[in-house]
């Protein structure tokens, strides 16, 4: 089975790249949730302009996931421009459904939070995601959507 995701924006395709070799716990749960069809419609309810765009809570609001949670599976991976990382709360092993992508360099990520993919094309669709407000942590106010996102054929 393919380790490309193919995710749907209003601007156009972003393709993903998993990254099983660094978090092959995450990148199997996360490919169930795709192939079940969990993100399509989601919301990007935290976008910090120069930082990342979130999405991947049910509830649009960043409080909810898909009610299991994911041992940390941190490495020395660097947080990068298109890098995908999984959100959590304050406890490593809080990790569900959220996912962020990074839109620049982010160095104090690096070893706090599990990376599990990297944008391989498609980067300026995500550049494009409507930014939140800076005052509201990023809070969007009509936010862009997951048109779909699907395992690659």
């Amino acid at each position: 089975m393919s380790d490309t995701l193919i995710l749907e924006l209003k601007d156009g395709s972003v393709t993903i790249q998993m990254r099983p070799d660094l978090a092959p716990n995450h990148c199997a749960r996360i490919k169930e949730l795709v192939e079940s069809g969990f993100y399509d419609g989601l919301k990007f309810h935290r976008v910090i302009d120069g930082f990342m765009a979130q999405t991947g809570c049910p509830q649009g609001t960043g409080t909810g996931g898909s009610g299991k949670n994911l041992a940390a599976e941190f490495t020395n991976a660097k947080f990068e421009r298109g890098t995908l990382g999984m959100a959590r709360a304050q406890s490593p092993n809080s990790a569900d459904s959220q996912f962020f992508i990074m839109f620049d360099r982010s160095p104090h990520l690096d070893g706090q939070y599990t990376v599990w993919g990297q944008v391989t094309a498609g980067m300026e669709h995500v550049d494009s995601i409507k930014k939140g407000s800076s005052a509201m942590n990023g809070s969007v106010d009509k936010p862009d959507t997951i048109i779909s996102l699907k395992v690659k054929a």
